[in-house]
């Protein structure tokens, strides 16, 4: 039996957090820069920690984005998780954060 990989990701400002954030998925997703491997569909644990927030929260997800160490095409290399089913306050949170911001450069993934 595998053991579920965890990551800490504290995302220090509004431009990071619309760069990382992956709204095209069903419930929401962040970005998560590693090179620790990890396999499509895997579960992970985020401990994310927002713009101006004081403690992470504890996401759990799936691994639905893979960009690999080498022949990434100059992307940063990492792994977008995708939110559960039940975190949809935090997906609520982000998109609240991100309201009015204006149009992103391109971000970490799409």
């Amino acid at each position: 039996m595998s053991m579920q990989k965890a990551f800490a990701l504290k995302i220090p400002d509004m431009a990071t957090l619309q760069a990382a954030y992956m709204p095209f998925l069903e419930h929401g997703g962040i970005f998560v820069p590693t090179e620790t491997p990890c396999a499509l569909g895997s579960q992970v644990h985020v401990f994310l920690t927002l713009p101006e927030a004081h403690a992470p929260v504890e996401v759990a997800g799936k691994v639905a984005w893979i960009s690999p160490v080498q022949g990434a095409c100059d992307r940063m290399p990492g792994i977008g998780v995708h939110f559960a089913l039940h975190d949809n306050a935090l997906r609520e949170r982000i998109e609240g954060l991100l309201a009015g911001q204006a149009a992103a450069a391109p971000g970490y993934t799409l």
